[in-house]
């Protein structure tokens, strides 16, 4: 298919999610979960890999399209020589523990009157399957492969052609006509059709209703609200897991071989998004998530996994589907993620973290959460001296990475907190426990600032003894191991942004084109969206808000016209690439966006004192000069003022 990643919008029903393409096409659509295979895969092949498109039948992309308000319906319009006509795509959402994905699709004329066609092609695994397509005797038509069923339900005649099932209707002013997709178990008798109309009142109903419990109000709340939203569509409502992304292989190095299947639930990810739903006001979310995580680590936090299925299972095995020739010639194709056997030591750190900021956030106590945390901390004790894999998966060489044990620190300085605070059954603080813990503390801040910063350079280094850069290095002053204007702090910020930067935007390492890196790969990669957000925030922490502010704007400005950002940005070939979209650049997004807001009230609470004292300074000089008798004090306040007091 010959649509950019950024052409792409998003539809989902918190179970799984489509992308749809500007020209109306459905060209990636799992079921019936995220991590499920695809029965439209048109995306990393051609339209033989399975695809349906709506539009009008003279063709082209749309002229303009939109989500309605703060919801996840997209409105795509055409203008054509017949008149103009609508097209309105939305996934009903769905906590049902077994739902029934459904794509609604409906067909709306604006003026003249305007043929549409419809034409769909399932393929079912990931493009592989050919299924029985055949008409049922209430008029749907319905397709078969194996244990799974998908039903199209339509007034309008459908018929074969080429392996592909048509629909043509004309539509005048306000006329209105719905395509309605359903999955279905294969062995199950016919589902209930779906009245379009209502379920879009619902589906409209639902957004509103959960948007309306965000408490950001600052400058950035269309983009932040926009990401929020984006986050919840990647959340599996059944169980509460969280997904990376929708999509797998979506290439980082066009034409290269970094192609990684991101549908299932990191916990690095997840923790992340949920400290920023916490922030903005989402408690449910994060109270589902610890659910999750509680029944995915079960009684075996010794053998924690980086990554879990929605579910919480654990074997992700990854293949290659050769018969799939990749996005633009991206190959391979990986279903399965093999970094689930990785050893990462930094997602204890943000496992941690997460729980500590819903803590803060009010979210209630929870006594087999802080048992798992006590038992976390016991593995990290006894492995925090270890090699590991890092934040970025890397498939060479296990490394003493300095953000891994950054992050160990953090796990263990937020167990701490809760000892010192909290007082349910076992996790009250035991002076023992609590020294050993101080004790371990600051052994891992020691041997970072021993082994890990490079004095000669005033910057820490990617692992130890390492002259390379890493931008995970910029969470350093985020997570608290040390102050913002810590010297070691603004060196690390500002070689990174001289070596890292492309453009202005932050890679995540060097990489080493045709040669293999670090990360055991050869290629190149694009800029790394997360990263360039963390440096924005680096930058207004050491007091560079102007230029904090100006590299936020920029990376709003590679969202696409929906608000979407994949994980990178190729500055030479001026467009998204990675996985779409991605929980892990909306995540920083909405970080940066808070704390830019809180240093601009900040900033503003500070002028207004500011005004008031010149003002008070000036009431006095002139009662001064007059030699009236000025207020009791006022020659005090006025000294006080200028003086700064």
């Amino acid at each position: 298919m010959s649509n950019r990643i950024e052409d792409y919008a998003l539809i989902g029903d918190m179970q799984t999610a489509a992308l749809v393409a500007r020209d109306g096409s459905v060209d990636w659509l799992c079921l019936p979960r995220f991590d499920s295979p695809a029965v439209f895969a048109g995306l990393l092949g051609t339209e033989e890999n399975g695809y349906w498109k709506i539009a009008p039948l003279s063709g082209g992309h749309a002229t303009r399209r939109r989500y309605r308000g703060d919801s996840l319906i997209l409105e795509s319009e055409w203008e054509t020589p017949r008149g103009s006509v609508r097209v309105i795509d939305f996934m009903p959402p769905s906590d049902a523990l077994i739902g029934a994905p459904t794509i609604v699709r409906i067909v709306e004329g604006i003026s003249g009157h305007v043929p549409v066609r419809s034409e769909i092609r399932m393929r079912f695994h990931y493009g592989k399957v050919v299924p029985w397509v055949r008409r049922h005797t209430d008029g749907r038509t319905v397709a078969v492969a194996g244990p799974d069923a998908v039903w199209l339900q339509s007034e309008a005649e459908a018929y074969g052609r080429g392996m592909t099932t048509y629909a043509d209707v004309t539509v005048g002013p306000g006329e209105r006509h719905a395509f309605i997709l359903n999955w279905w178990p294969s062995h199950v008798e016919a589902p209930l059709t779906t009245d379009a109309e209502a379920t879009l009142e619902d589906t409209e109903r639902f957004w509103s209703d959960w948007v309306d419990r965000c408490t950001y109000q600052g400058p950035w709340r269309d983009a932040v609200v926009r990401s929020l939203i984006t986050l919840k569509a990647l959340t599996y409502a059944p169980t509460g897991g969280i997904v990376a992304a929708p999509t797998t292989s979506l290439p980082e190095d066009v034409g290269g071989v970094r192609n990684w299947d991101y549908r299932y639930t990191w916990l690095r990810d997840a923790a992340m998004t949920l400290s920023a739903l916490v922030r903005t006001g989402f408690l449910e979310e994060a109270k589902a998530w610890r659910e999750w995580l509680l029944r995915a680590v079960a009684g075996d936090p010794e053998n924690l996994q980086i990554m879990y299925g929605v579910g919480g299972e654990r074997r992700l095995t990854e293949y290659e589907a050769n018969w799939l020739p990749g996005y633009e010639n991206s190959g391979p194709v990986r279903i399965g993620n093999a970094a689930a056997e990785q050893f990462q030591l930094d997602v204890y750190g943000e496992v941690v973290d997460a729980l500590h900021h819903g803590r803060m956030a009010g979210m209630e106590g929870h006594d087999n959460a802080h048992q798992l945390q006590l038992r976390l901390m016991d593995f990290v004790g006894d492995h925090w001296r270890n090699p590991d894999e890092g934040i970025w998966e890397v498939r060479g060489p296990r490394r003493h990475f300095v953000h891994s044990k950054v992050m160990a620190w953090v796990a263990v300085d937020r167990t701490i907190k809760m000892m010192e605070t909290d007082t349910l059954d076992g996790a009250g603080a035991d002076e023992r426990t609590l020294d050993q813990l101080r004790t371990v503390r600051d052994e891992i801040h020691r041997e970072v600032c021993e082994y890990g910063y490079d004095a000669e350079r005033n910057t820490f280094t990617q692992y130890y003894g390492s002259r390379e850069l890493d931008a995970a290095l910029l969470l350093i002053p985020q997570v608290g191991f040390l102050p913002a204007d810590d010297k070691r702090v603004v060196g690390t910020i500002e070689a990174i942004q001289h070596e890292l930067t492309e453009d202005g935007f932050v890679r995540r390492y060097p990489t080493h084109g045709d040669g293999i890196g670090l990360d055991g790969l050869p290629g190149d990669e694009g800029a790394f969206l997360a990263c360039s957000f963390w440096l924005a925030d680096d930058l207004a922490m050491i007091g560079r808000l102007d230029e904090a502010r100006e590299l936020f704007e920029r990376l709003l400005a590679l969202r696409n016209d929906l608000g979407l950002l994949a994980e990178e940005w190729d500055p030479r070939l001026q467009r998204q690439v990675g996985n779409f979209p991605q929980a892990f650049s909306h995540v920083p997004l909405i970080d940066t966006a808070l704390r830019l807001t809180a240093l601009w009230h900040q900033q503003q609470r500070e002028a207004a004192v500011k005004a008031e004292r010149r003002e008070t300074a000036t009431e006095a000089a002139e009662a001064a000069e007059a030699g009236g008798a000025a207020e009791p004090g006022t020659a005090e306040r006025a000294h006080a003022a200028e003086s700064g007091g």
